[in-house]
């Protein structure tokens, strides 16, 4: 199946006016919305596991976005999730040593004239395509056999901590919306930091 690419059939005029018609809006909200409420990202039953000598992660992710980044997305902007994960050496006397770090971004499209979701892997560049936003937000949630790292990095002998959390990436909005996300508590979308063992 080919796939749809996100900058299909519109001018740039066209989208610049869009995306400065959803600034105005934003503004306006900011300026008589009550504070922002419980919307959040959540992380759970992760589990780590080996195959071919790599340690793959499994994950559970629950995104609760706010009314205005489902505006957003909506209006043709782009929204970037990152997937960050920490391995660190358990050490008795020291500091915990660091092993290894992991980024992981996925960016969402919203396309208007099919009303399809695109999810692009930014790490592969491979592109997925929903039907629907909790078609996109469920396969975006269900983590499975994530490469975490190689197996030769691991003492078996020693103890090992993981951590992972998801954040919506307000660094890759487009320049005249950040001004706004920085001061509103709707666009600081992020999870606590979850910590587990890691699974020899």
């Amino acid at each position: 199946m080919g796939f749809i690419t996100p900058a299909l059939s519109k001018p740039n005029g066209y989208k610049t006016i869009r995306l400065w018609h959803f600034v105005g809006a934003v503004l306006f909200a900011l300026l008589n919305s009550p504070a922002y409420g419980e919307e959040s990202f959540s992380v759970s039953n992760i589990s780590t596991h080996l195959h071919d000598q790599v340690y793959l992660l499994d994950a559970d992710i629950d995104f609760r976005f706010s009314d205005e980044a489902l505006k957003a997305l909506d209006s043709g902007v782009p929204l970037t999730i990152s997937l960050e994960i920490q391995v660190q050496r358990n050490r008795t006397y020291w500091l915990d040593e660091d092993v290894a770090e992991l980024e992981q971004r996925y960016q969402i499209f919203y396309h208007a004239l099919s009303g399809q979701f695109l999810v692009q892997n930014q790490n592969s560049s491979a592109t997925q395509i929903y039907p629907s936003l909790e078609a996109t937000l469920f396969n975006l949630g269900h983590v499975r056999d994530l490469p975490l790292l190689d197996e030769k990095l691991i003492d078996p002998e020693e103890k090992y901590e993981l951590e992972l959390r998801v954040r919506l990436d307000i660094e890759a909005l487009p320049a005249p919306l950040r001004p706004f996300a920085y001061v509103s508590e709707e666009w600081r979308l992020a999870s606590d930091w979850y910590t587990w063992s890691l699974t020899h």
